[in-house]
């Protein structure tokens, strides 16, 4: 029923899994035992103000200072920002020596020193996420805050991230998708004509439409279903499945609330109404990195052999 909690508890998840992806037995006690019992809550922070939907390309640096590290930079659009107690944070190493394209991340507690928040989330849609900007003002962490080994992260992007990340997310608009069609036929059931008293479930035209919506929900269902089989499997083509799918329920999100809201007419539109909100909800599947176009240049890379970061 709640976009917003699935999107905070779905970034959750795929936080848990890129620290679980190489814990070390520190990292799996002060992290992962929490997460697993409930106590503790983490998120991704990868997109930066500078950078947009090239969340590869991080401009926040890493220094070694006194064996740790010190964390300087500004992120942007963090999901459960200033309420998570860890945040995974993308960066790069500032040595001359440092691989050119490669990036590190690092686990912040979320009470570090040098952690400051934007004021609240104020979003057109998923108004219920602390969607927030922060800055990182030479935040120290430890050793093994680092995940995995230094510049590995693109390891981590296409291993871990983006099976988790694009199934959650495409799950999650999906469920937008579904709750506006279950809204719109809920209400042409249930909405009489007081002149004849017939029901606008009667009207053909209405029929017909709404044969179309469940189509185009359960299209985008069986592909979300057929990509994360595949990315369990370890298929070599789960990606083209994966970016696909969340490309698919993104369109399929927008219209069905779209035509939702069209078939509720007026009742629909008033302002506190839940298709209101799944329509506003819906436009975030386009525009939350990686955008749509993105997703569908990695698929046709994929399936062509290319590199998917080539530019």
């Amino acid at each position: 029923e709640c976009a917003s909690t699935a999107l905070c508890f779905g970034m959750h998840c795929v936080a848990a899994a890129v620290i679980a992806a190489k814990a070390t037995e520190c990292q799996r006690v002060r992290y992962l035992e929490p997460i697993a019992a409930g106590e503790h809550l983490s998120t991704l922070t990868l997109s930066e103000p500078g950078t947009g939907s090239h969340f590869w390309l991080p401009q926040t640096e890493l220094r070694r200072r006194d064996g740790g590290y010190v964390v300087t930079g500004s992120k942007t659009f963090v999901t459960n920002g200033g309420h998570a107690d860890s945040y995974v944070v993308s960066t790069v190493a500032t040595e001359v020596d440092a691989p050119v394209g490669e990036f590190s991340c690092v686990v912040v507690d979320g009470e570090a020193p040098g952690l400051q928040w934007t004021s609240g989330w104020d979003g057109l849609g998923m108004r219920g996420n602390s969607s927030r900007s922060v800055e990182l003002r030479d935040v120290a962490v430890d050793e093994d805050a680092l995940l995995g080994e230094a510049g590995d992260q693109i390891w981590y992007v296409f291993n871990v991230v983006a099976p988790y990340f694009l199934v959650a997310m495409a799950g999650t608009y999906l469920g937008v998708a579904a709750g506006a069609f279950e809204d719109a036929r809920l209400h042409v059931t249930g909405r009489r004509f007081t002149h004849d008293g017939t029901r606008l479930a009667q009207q053909p035209l209405i029929q017909h439409r709404v044969g179309q919506l469940w189509a185009n929900v359960e299209r985008s269902r069986q592909l979300l279903l057929h990509a994360a089989d595949a990315g369990e499997r370890g298929d070599p083509m789960a990606l083209p499945a994966l970016a696909s799918a969340k490309a698919e329920v993104a369109d399929c999100a927008v219209t069905v609330t779209n035509e939702a809201m069209t078939l509720a007419g007026g009742i629909g539109y008033r302002e506190h109404g839940s298709l209101g909100r799944r329509l506003r909800d819906a436009r975030a599947a386009h525009v939350m990195s990686p955008t749509t176009d993105l997703l569908r240049l990695w698929s046709g890379r994929a399936l062509l052999g290319e590199h998917l970061l080539a530019d």
